[in-house]
């Protein structure tokens, strides 16, 4: 981390409030705490910083102290130091009652962090940034209730962290980006998604432009398909409330997997600044055309022989529901470089196994100079990105087997992270990636405004489509466990493409 510590160089004396908006939420005990004390562990804050929790929940300084120390870890095992960095961390942690639709309570927090933390302080800038972890329908509130009465004072900065869903459809993000933009600029805007933040998905670019074996044979001439995966082995148990009114397509393919493809696809940026990737992730999304139902394939798990619950069997879910739990499309890109390349995205809950992942299937190799032999039937070679369990990057080829005979089978090119870097141990959190990026200003891997716009175009016909009261659109299907519908193996041969099997 020797080169974010030297980043945080010019900022390690501005002294910083972090105020985690929806306290008490799942999100800000499970990931936002959790990874504000991992930053704080490696040193990583500023000398000068403070946490309030912020809530509508009646709570004394203690009490959210106890509540939050459950959440906290230390990644690397070392009881001793572990211990003593939560020791040092709770005390600067304080709590605020409030709600998010009253000024007042905002005004209220502005003069507690201005008596308990600011008036004491030497230094002449104070930054604050607000973690809003709450519902989409309290973020123009709260975000207003900072502009009118938190802003940092002075020279100092003001920052927002606003977490999707962005809206459900084009019309309400329109909605939400106008309320958002009439009290914050787009400068003070992070709209986090934290797929972006993932160790395997911040390398894809490295992986691409770094690298000069890859840039030539990234293209329609020689790449035959492109898969994206997402597959969880559980259910939303727990969740159906949110879930039925989301669908996995919004939960997850139009913001986390449609980011990877942004990533994976993009033209070469000018440089590494934060506008020049974003432009290049705009250009790409622009050139791809908007989706319909029939490039779809949807999935409802079901409930099996051995007791696994059907989607509709959860307490939160309305009787009949038609909410995917499953689902895949096809993204067609018209441009140089993509064009006639089936785009290939899956997600889907309650599925045989946990992984998230990228393949970049090439063509077969002109000619066969081995006679018919086996190796024709051999997989095409093939690039694998997986993102989760286990992060690796492989290669699929073709080899000889070692002996006398000329028997042929496929192998691997390994770059597992385990194995290559003892560091892979302490791989950070993502969200610990993002919300260090928003201390230093960095926003390469937060979404923009038209970014969202630009995905919610693609999505919207489609999910109007599919979700109409008199759509015949129905969700196949699938035990709970199993690979998925048969309608998605349709919708990927109707491209002339196989999904690939995880090896």
């Amino acid at each position: 981390m020797d080169s974010v510590h030297s980043r945080l160089d010019s900022a390690r004396h501005a002294p910083l409030t972090l105020v985690v908006v929806g306290a008490s939420g799942d999100l800000a005990k499970k990931k936002t705490f959790p990874a504000i004390f991992s930053l704080f562990y490696h040193d990583l804050l500023p000398d000068d910083f403070v946490v309030y929790g912020f809530a509508r929940r009646e709570m004394s300084d203690e009490e959210f102290r106890e509540m939050i120390l459950g959440t906290l870890t230390c990644r690397v095992i070392d009881g001793a130091k572990c211990a003593e960095r939560m020791d040092a961390f709770l005390p600067r942690c304080f709590y605020h009652k409030g709600t998010y639709h009253d000024p007042a309570t905002f005004a209220s927090l502005d003069e507690a962090i201005v008596a308990n933390f600011e008036s004491r302080l030497t230094e002449s800038v104070a930054n604050r940034l607000f973690y809003l972890a709450v519902p989409p329908s309290v973020f123009a509130p709260s975000a207003e209730g900072v502009n009118d009465s938190a802003r940092a004072k002075g020279n100092g900065w003001t920052r927002v962290v606003v977490e999707k869903p962005f809206g459900r459809d084009s019309a309400s993000y329109a909605t939400l980006r106008s309320a958002l933009g009439a009290v914050l600029s787009e400068d003070e805007i992070y709209r986090i998604d934290h797929y972006c933040g993932k160790e395997l998905v911040q390398n894809l670019m490295t992986l691409r432009f770094a690298n000069a074996v890859f840039e030539p044979i990234w293209n329609r001439h020689h790449v035959e398909s492109v898969q994206i995966v997402f597959k969880e082995p559980f259910g939303v148990e727990g969740r159906a409330g949110y879930f039925d009114n989301i669908g996995i397509v919004r939960d997850i393919m139009q913001n986390h997997l449609l980011q990877v493809f942004a990533l994976l696809a993009m033209e070469p940026p000018v440089s590494l600044h934060a506008e020049d990737i974003r432009n290049e992730k705009v250009k790409l999304l622009r050139s791809v055309l908007p989706l319909a139902a029939d490039d779809f394939a949807l999935g409802q798990y079901a409930a099996t022989a051995d007791g696994k619950p059907g989607y509709t069997e959860d307490d939160g879910v309305p009787a009949g529901s038609r909410c995917p739990t499953f689902a895949s499309c096809v993204l067609k890109v018209n441009n140089a470089r993509w064009a006639g390349v089936p785009i290939l995205i899956k997600a889907g809950k309650a599925l045989d196994e946990r992984v998230a992942e990228v393949r970049v299937q090439f063509k077969p190799v002109a000619g066969d100079i081995f006679g018919g032999r086996p190796s024709r039937a051999l997989a095409n070679n093939e690039l694998v990105i997986r993102v989760q369990p286990d992060e690796a990057i492989y290669m699929r080829i073709v080899s000889k087997v070692p002996g006398l005979t000329s028997r042929m089978e496929e192998a691997r090119l390994n770059l597992f992270y385990r194995h290559a870097w003892e560091e892979s141990k302490d791989i950070p959190d993502a969200y610990e990636r993002l919300i260090l990026d928003v201390i230093q200003g960095e926003k390469s891997l937060f979404i923009r405004d038209d970014e969202v716009e630009i995905a919610w175009d693609l999505f919207t016909p489609a999910l109007t489509e599919m979700e109409a009261e008199d759509s015949s659109v129905v969700p196949e299907a699938y035990p709970y466990g199993s690979a998925g519908p048969a309608n998605s193996d349709m919708l990927a041969e109707k491209h002339g493409v196989r999904w690939s099997e995880r090896a």
